[in-house]
């Protein structure tokens, strides 16, 4: 098995791991430390990608800024202001169609249904994405 392939693994479980634990996290801090792991992950499959400067902007913007912000308003707001909202019937509702419709994709994988073999993209320079580019 190739390095590559289990960064690509490591990072996309990551990323997934991180958005399912913002979605489903009750507590509004776990909900932030979620999206840091999702900022994370999708900063790694950038590094893989050769996209330094992405990566880059993507820690110091997201993870710098915008999860800092949320966890300075949280803090500010207290954990109560979160936990005194009650849960929608609707977000119920929208969980369970989200799961039919993962229930629905994992089936028609799992049946065997033919997907057309992607077209790849030409062979990018060897200096695509650094920051010496750019």
């Amino acid at each position: 098995m190739n390095i590559g392939n289990v960064f690509f693994a490591l990072c996309s479980l990551v990323s997934l791991t991180g958005a399912v634990a913002t979605v489903v996290a009750r507590n509004p801090i776990r909900g932030a430390i979620g999206l840091l792991a999702t900022i994370f992950g999708i900063a790694g499959l950038f590094l893989q990608l050769s996209a330094q400067f992405l990566a880059a902007v993507q820690l110091i913007v997201y993870a710098g800024a915008v999860v800092v912000l949320f966890v300075f308003v949280i803090m500010l707001l207290g954990t109560d202001a979160a936990a005194a909202s009650s849960r929608a019937r609707g977000a119920r509702w929208a969980g369970g169609l989200m799961l039919a419709a993962l229930a629905l994709i994992g089936g028609s994988f799992a049946l065997g249904v033919e997907v057309s073999k992607p077209v790849p993209f030409p062979a990018a320079p060897a200096d695509h994405g650094s920051v010496e580019a750019l």
